[in-house]
């Protein structure tokens, strides 16, 4: 490299934002996500001994993703490619082949293809890849914010494995901003900075995991000193609050207090103390918090606990948090404190939260058990020949079994009397117990009621079989 090529590429670099500056090289130097490429891990495993798989990087933004898919690169001397989804398409994939195809036949190298959020290919994309992962032509790299269950074909899937990635540690993220302020050459060591350690905490904690966010935070408030004398270059709190305009959590300088707030906020829900529960709503809000933070809980406790005892509690958690976006700060706030007050005056119920619990625990005991025949889908005339559908009984049908309670199936034409539809290893357990208070009462009652016609329905059966035998 010549004089001008190197004061081109420096230049290049001075251009670029910090965070782009300071992506790690090297595994050596790469933060974070121990659970993915620390010793003994089966992604640093098959990089060490050269045997890449095709991947899907699933995580929050500035968790590293790109950076990974760059370093394998590096580290298993493959060809890298890289596009993204936004601005790609079927073409680009045809070229991409084209061309690994050659570096295949002609020089012997892998091409590892990352594709920048995976999510947003269609169907018709996605499955341009399936023939090229699997041939092993080209390995994929692919990236998402977006849960893959939901955003990429099965095929696609199936041909490759997802590997999670998680919003980095504080810990993580304060190491970051340390190397970034020593480092001479990518980051801002040639500056002589300091930083107080509660303003990094700062700029930390306003990151929320995105190592992304809290470089360029950081670069943003190392700004605002460069032009002083260099022995006066310091990043205060005051400065960094300037900076990223934003007030610190009055609560949270060591983490823990914000932890308690909001859990003082989420028992005084439960507990049904609706001045509480304003209270700290109030003071979280005060102290700078994000607002939707504070509406994602209270959606998810109007499910976790109320549940059906009051239906109505999810929508009006959602629509506070609608509410909220549709209005801003700081009028959208009252209808944080309307969902709060709500919320903590509705009748309360776990039963749906200790259902789920119940399933998962029996999902992980028992496996995939088969789908009863009795209630699988039959569109085929094979598919009939093989029993799927066979003994079905159409609940809809009006039918005037009395039970012994007086109560006729006419009356709940919706219980699904004969049939069973959990697997037969799990038949007759109860994983949903509502609790006789609030709208779960009327729930618990009609079960109840149900359980009924259904006795007298089966006890019919079992009388009629024995008749016919």
């Amino acid at each position: 490299m010549d004089l001008f090529d190197q004061v081109k590429k420096d230049a290049q670099r001075a251009g670029q934002p910090l965070a782009e500056r300071m992506r790690p090289k090297s595994l050596r130097d790469f933060f974070g996500q121990e659970h993915l490429v620390g010793e003994g891990s089966l992604l640093r495993h098959a990089i060490d001994e050269d045997k890449l798989f095709s991947v899907i990087f699933w995580g929050p933004p500035g968790s590293g993703k790109t950076t990974l898919a760059r370093i394998i690169a590096r580290e298993t001397k493959s060809h890298f490619e890289t596009f993204s989804a936004v601005l790609s398409g079927v073409k680009e994939v045809r070229e991409v082949v084209k061309k690994a195809k050659e570096l295949q036949q002609y020089q012997g190298k892998r091409t590892i293809l990352f594709v920048d959020e995976l999510h947003r290919f269609n169907k018709a994309q996605q499955d341009a890849f399936l023939p090229h992962v699997e041939s092993g032509l080209i390995t994929l790299i692919g990236a998402t914010t977006e849960n893959p269950s939901f955003e990429v074909i099965a095929p696609l899937l199936s041909r490759t494995r997802v590997l999670v990635f998680k919003p980095f540690s504080d810990e993580a993220l304060a190491a970051m901003l340390a190397r970034a302020l020593e480092d001479m050459e990518d980051g801002l060591g040639a500056y002589g900075l300091r930083a107080a350690p509660e303003a990094l905490a700062f700029i930390v904690k306003t990151a929320d995991g995105d190592a992304r966010a809290g470089l360029n935070n950081l670069e943003v408030a190392a700004s605002m000193v460069l032009e002083k004398d260099e022995g006066h270059r310091e990043i205060t709190l005051a400065l960094a609050e300037r900076a990223l305009q934003k007030k610190a959590l009055l609560y949270d300088k060591s983490g823990e207090e914000h932890y308690n707030v909001i859990s003082a906020f989420h028992k005084s829900l439960r507990g049904s103390d609706p001045d509480a529960a304003i209270y700290w709503l109030g003071r979280m809000l005060e102290a700078g918090e994000d607002p939707l933070y504070v509406a994602r809980r209270m959606v998810r406790f109007a499910s976790e606990d109320i549940g059906n005892a009051d239906p109505q509690a999810l929508s009006v958690a959602v629509s506070a948090m609608e509410a909220f976006r549709f209005i801003g700060p700081p009028e959208g706030e009252l209808a944080l404190v309307q969902a709060a007050a709500y919320l903590a005056t509705a009748p309360k119920s776990n039963a749906l939260y200790a259902a789920y619990g119940r399933v998962k625990d029996a999902i992980a005991k028992t496996g995939a058990l088969a789908v009863p025949l009795h209630i699988r889908n039959a569109p085929t005339r094979l598919m009939k020949e093989l029993g799927y559908g066979k003994g079905y009984k159409y609940e809809l049908e009006q039918t005037s079994v009395r039970s012994p309670s007086g109560v006729t199936h006419d009356d709940f034409i919706e219980a699904h009397g004969e049939n069973e539809y959990l697997p037969d290893n799990l038949v007759g357990t109860k994983f949903y117990t509502p609790r006789k208070k609030g709208y779960e009462k009327v729930i618990a009652d009609r079960l109840e009621k149900w359980q009924q016609v259904r006795k007298a329905l089966r006890e019919r059966s079992s009388r009629n079989k024995d008749d016919r035998t």
